[in-house]
């Protein structure tokens, strides 16, 4: 792992658990590529900054929800692209039982700024 790569990371981890934990689909879907792609927990595809804000926007509205991100993994993958994934808890105050999650993204660097272009999060479970 780069320590560029993990500093960005951490960074963008950081901003994506605060708006999470406040349901703030404005802030999270600012995180996001204009022309991101977005696989959440449901099986439709949300593209762009409003469709993320739309899958977060659709959220229950959990009382006091958290997410924890562990074994994060980045790599530089080019000068202006970055690979993670995780695996991310998320824990929702007792309304419903924690959920474990794959998650991977794909991060550019959009007008400066590092911004996520592809979001995939996936059953913890094996499937097959």
């Amino acid at each position: 792992m780069s320590s560029d790569a993990d500093t960005i990371v951490s960074a963008i981890v950081a901003k994506w658990c605060a708006g999470f934990a406040a349901l703030d689909a404005a802030a999270l879907s600012s995180l996001y590529a204009k022309d991101a792609f977005f696989f959440g927990s449901n099986p439709k595809l949300y593209r762009g900054r409003d469709g993320v804000a739309d899958y977060f926007n659709g959220l229950p509205r959990w009382r006091g929800p958290s997410a924890t991100f562990s074994d994060v993994h980045a790599a530089q993958a080019g000068p202006d692209l970055i690979n993670m994934a995780a695996t991310i808890t998320f824990d929702l105050a007792g309304e419903r039982d924690d959920l474990v999650v794959k998650m991977s993204w794909v991060i550019i660097r959009e007008d400066g700024e590092w911004k996520i272009v592809n979001h995939h999060a996936s059953s913890q479970a094996p499937l097959i």
